[in-house]
This record gives structure tokens, sequence and C-alpha cells, in this order.
């Protein structure tokens, strides 16, 4: 199936690894061509370095507000021209509602929340009949994840802004959705599951519950992340978009 991805060109937050990663090789593969932005100079080289001609790299944290700005600038100034955007943040501090502190909270706002906001809204202005934004959000947009009360508290609200910006910029032809992975196999998860006392059973536990019995691989979630990127998805907006092997039984 051709996605119709041929010399579009994407921005990807988060880009250097994990899903971000997985999302820009998919969309590389498909003929595309990415500005990805990561915090640390070593990691966006090393991603840049292995994605070739087709990928241009930008040392930033959706924190600043200027980041989303540069990002979007950089892509017509490389490429010449912005056809949509991965939007993936690191994953907020774990613990629970009692025990995080007013200080935890308001630092994983500013990046989790105002920093996917202010790139949502400054990628969407960028672009026109036909252009995409996905987020990456978390399977707790629908159900509370144990020990993770900050993503379970502001990952929501987004899913709401996904509904809401997609009504407003739908009129121009622009689509906005996301992506919900549930245990996908990043540097994230094994941080998580390594947290607890003991990391194997931990893991044994969760994949028992899982209908296809195994965590998830990060080009797994790139591939629908691409496609929902794509013309191929041109009649998709607004939508949450699960890919949780089957975990979550809500419609």
């Amino acid at each position: 199936m051709d996605l119709g991805l041929h010399d579009r060109v994407f921005v990807v937050t988060g880009g250097s690894r994990g899903i971000g990663r997985a999302t820009a090789d998919a969309l590389v593969a498909e003929g595309a061509r990415v500005v990805l932005s990561a915090r640390t100079p070593e990691s966006v080289d090393t991603a840049v370095d292995a994605l070739g001609d087709a990928a241009v790299g930008v040392v930033a944290d959706l924190a600043d507000p200027t980041t989303p700005q540069r990002l979007v600038d950089t892509a017509h100034e490389r490429f010449g021209r912005l056809d949509g955007a991965l939007l993936s943040v690191g994953g907020p501090p774990a613990g629970t509602v009692l025990e995080t502190s007013d200080e935890t909270w308001v630092r994983a706002f500013e990046t989790v929340f105002l920093g996917t906001l202010r790139a949502a809204r400054t990628v969407t202005a960028a672009l026109g009949d036909g252009g995409s934004v996905a987020l990456v959000l978390s399977t707790s947009v629908r159900s509370p994840l144990a020990n993770l009360a900050i993503s379970n508290g502001l990952r929501p609200g987004l899913g709401m802004l996904v509904k809401t910006l997609a009504d407003e910029v739908g009129p121009r032809g622009v689509r906005v959705n996301a992506v919900l992975p549930g245990r996908i196999d990043t540097e994230r998860l094994v941080e998580l599951d390594g947290a607890t006392p003991d990391p194997a059973r931990t893991r044994r536990e969760h994949e028992a519950g899982i209908p296809l019995r195994r965590y998830g691989q990060p080009e797994e979630l790139g591939r629908v992340a691409a496609f929902l990127l794509s013309p191929a998805a041109s009649y998709v907006t607004g939508t949450m978009v699960p890919v949780d092997g089957g975990v979550h039984r809500t419609l």
C-alpha cells in the first residue's frame, strides 16, 4: 500500500529514540523527509546519521516556547515545505497523587501539556489542506495507570485538545489525531519496570494481561503513526488510536 508520503516533510519531536525515532524511520522508509528534535546533541546526531539526507536535526526542548516555530522554520529552510508533525514528549515522572509535589506537577505541565499544546498550535497554523498532526499520548487517556498520576492527570486533557483542535482546523483540510501506546518496549518502559522490586516479574505479569501476550515494539507503533500522518488516512481526524496489543477493553 502506497501511503502517499513521497517527498512530504514532517517534524518529529522526541525523534532520536523510542516511538519518535520509530516513526521517523517509518516516514523516511516511505519516502518522506523529517526534521527531528531531541534535547541532547549526541542523540540528535546519531539519529540524523542513521537517516541520512532525508533528515535534519534540531537540538530543542518543547518546554522552550520558541521551539515549535524553530522546527517549522527549519522544515521550510531545509526542505521548502511542511506537511505535518508527530509530537512525542517524554513521559512524566512516576508517582502517586498524594506523593507528587506541586513543583513536579508544574514542571511536567510545562513540558508534557503546555509544550505539546504550543507545538500543536504552531504546526497546525503553518499547515494547509492535507496537513496532518499526530500526538503521542498514552492509554491513560482512557484508563488510569498505576503509579503514573501525572500522566493520568495530563494526558486525558491533551486527548480532549486533539478533539477540539481537529474541529477548529478541519475546515482548512488539516487533520489532528492521537496514538495511545500501551506497553511499548522503549527505554521509558524499561525504566518504569526497572523501578519495581522485580522487573522481570513485573514484565511477565503485564504480558499475561495483554491479549497478544507481549510488549509491543516501537516500529509497530511507528507504522500506525506514519499511516495517520499520511494521505492514506485522509478522512481520519479527531481520533484516539490505541496501539496496546488489545489490553484495554473500552470501545
